[in-house]
């Protein structure tokens, strides 16, 4: 049976990137070496990462004065990697989610942390709104996206201070304007790679401006002077996120992307919307996320949800139970999902509730 993968990550890698990794895993590049086993200052794997930062810098037309970083730690090494490198006496911080929280935390070990607005007291039910950004802090964190709650920041603020940005599970979504951040973050396990590698695009002009000892692996300027080489990377993530980067290309670019990612989110919250037994967590349209669709059974059908998941499984729709902290389900609609695998679900509710 077809599965049909709605996880909210590790996710759904496109076919190109699965088939293209597995044929390194068993000969990289004509080397009659497997990718697992390589070098990572080969010839051939230092291409890998030339080209996967050349593509990065096209396909998010990033400006001149910016470096692509490929690291290890994941996301949430960068919530305090960022406030190490940045953070001199009070950063400004948007709290929309377990993650935005998560990067708040770490900052507080580092200075003085002002959260400009909150959505917790509504359980993350919105983006907040009609805050204001200190002039005098050092930077403003936001998270773009909130897979567990299913909100999502859909264009680029304007602040008077730097910026910085956590894109774990939107990046490549949408076009970006890039000179609006001193950086953008994110783990790869959404939309990029498997899990294992974190991407960072950082403004050099924004480093070296805090007062602190940074210790070397910390330390941003370490991996820019190294080229991403300073210890061995994750080799074979960033070899699967050059074949999707490469796919991203053959799809049109990013705008092409987002017009179809924009489709399919419309389609299901319409199903949402439109159906009797289920409703969507987020009201607002312009909170909703096209990456991370939450939804439950309306109140008067709430001991259904275990029959509707096991009814979802007998169709091979995987990976839609929502989160503890909203319950009733999530649809991870990233980029490499298929259009039909949403007309999967769709049909799957449907029959649910004409049965």
């Amino acid at each position: 049976m077809k599965k049909h993968n709605f996880y909210a990550g590790p996710s759904i890698l496109s076919e190109y990137t699965l088939k293209n990794t597995a044929a390194a895993v068993e000969n990289f590049a004509g080397t009659g070496l497997s990718i697992l086993e390589i070098s990572h200052r080969s010839k051939e794997f230092v291409a890998v990462v030339d080209e996967a930062r050349a593509l990065f810098k096209e396909l998010l037309s990033i400006p001149d004065g910016y470096q692509v970083l490929f690291l290890g730690g994941g996301a949430s090494l960068q919530f305090c990697m960022v406030p190490y490198n940045l953070l001199n006496k009070k950063a400004s911080y948007l709290d929309t989610g377990t993650w935005a929280n998560k990067a708040i935390k770490e900052a507080k070990l580092f200075g003085e942390v002002d959260v400009v607005a909150s959505s917790k007291a509504d359980n993350y039910t919105y983006i907040p709104k009609g805050y204001t950004v200190a002039d005098d802090s050092d930077y403003f964190h936001i998270t773009t996206n909130n897979t567990i709650y299913g909100t999502e920041i859909h264009t680029d603020y304007d602040v008077n201070v730097p910026m910085v940005a956590d894109m774990s599970s939107d990046i490549f979504s949408r076009p970006v304007d890039v000179s609006k951040y001193s950086i953008i973050y994110g783990g790869a396990q959404k939309n990029l790679a498997p899990a294992g590698v974190t991407f960072v695009i950082v403004k050099e002009d924004a480093l070296g401006k805090v007062e602190r000892a940074i210790p070397t692996m910390l330390n941003y300027k370490t991996h820019i002077d190294k080229d991403t080489m300073f210890n061995t990377p994750p080799v074979l993530p960033i070899y699967s996120a050059l074949q999707t980067l490469k796919w991203y290309k053959e799809l049109g670019g990013v705008e092409a992307i987002n017009k179809i990612n924009t489709h399919k989110a419309q389609k299901l919250y319409d199903a949402i919307d439109g159906s009797k037994m289920f409703r969507g967590t987020v009201t607002n349209p312009e909170d909703r996320s096209i990456m991370n669709i939450t939804f439950v059974m309306k109140d008067e059908y709430k001991e259904l949800e275990k029959e509707f998941l096991d009814y979802a499984g007998t169709k091979g729709i995987v990976g839609i139970k929502g989160h503890r902290s909203v319950g009733g389900f999530r649809a991870s609609t990233y980029n490499a999902l298929p259009e039909s695998s949403v007309d999967v679900l769709i049909a799957a509710m449907k029959e649910f509730e004409n049965k």
